[in-house]
């Protein structure tokens, strides 16, 4: 079958979102254009990874071409709304791709199913009719800013952590592996 490559030129919106409660959240990445919208799944982890790799991209351009880009996003491009619904997965990520389209002056993010095969890494912002199904979207540099905010808000709004090991605290109780199970009693 053939590759199905979902390219958004100019997304009405980007965003990170979850379903479920913290602790048991499944995130997604939501693209819309017109009256299309493709969802696709990832972790948590790959979602920070994505937001630290944004914004590294984005000073690295405004150092090497040597240009203005915004540090904040425009209030405008805040978007704080839930994820499209029905969230219907199109597929579940396992390579991602980051870039800088010079011409168009946008960053592009790429999102690329999951696979038995190693993926090769020509095929990552690339229209080869071999490899995995993917999601391609171009984003503002103010875009990009707006949609790793959100993407920091989203990861930030899961559990606490624990202020002795920084995993995170269950609702029903933590054991921290740095008290090695001993907790102090009241009386000592």
């Amino acid at each position: 079958m053939a590759r199905v490559i979902h390219v958004f030129r100019q997304p009405d919106r980007f965003i990170v979102g979850t379903v479920g409660e913290p602790g048991e959240r499944t995130f997604y990445l939501q693209a819309t254009e017109d009256l299309r919208t493709v969802s696709v799944q990832l972790e948590k982890q790959q979602v920070s990874v994505l937001t630290e790799r944004i914004d590294a991209l984005l000073e690295e351009v405004q150092r090497r071409f040597d240009t203005e880009l915004p540090t904040e996003p425009p209030e405008e491009l805040v978007d704080s709304g839930p994820l499209e619904v029905p969230v219907e997965e199109e597929f579940r990520v396992g390579t991602m791709g980051l870039g800088w389209d010079a011409e168009t002056e946008a960053v592009v993010v790429e999102l690329l199913a999951v696979t038995e095969e190693e993926v090769d890494e020509s095929v990552v912002l690339d229209d080869t009719e071999e490899g995995p199904d993917a999601v391609r979207v171009f984003l503002s540099a103010a875009y990009a800013r707006a949609f790793a905010e959100r993407a920091q808000r989203v990861i930030e709004a899961g559990r606490k952590p624990c202020p002795l090991c920084s995993e995170p605290l269950d609702p029903n109780g933590h054991i921290c592996p740095r008290q090695n199970g001993y907790r102090r009693s009241e009386e000592e």
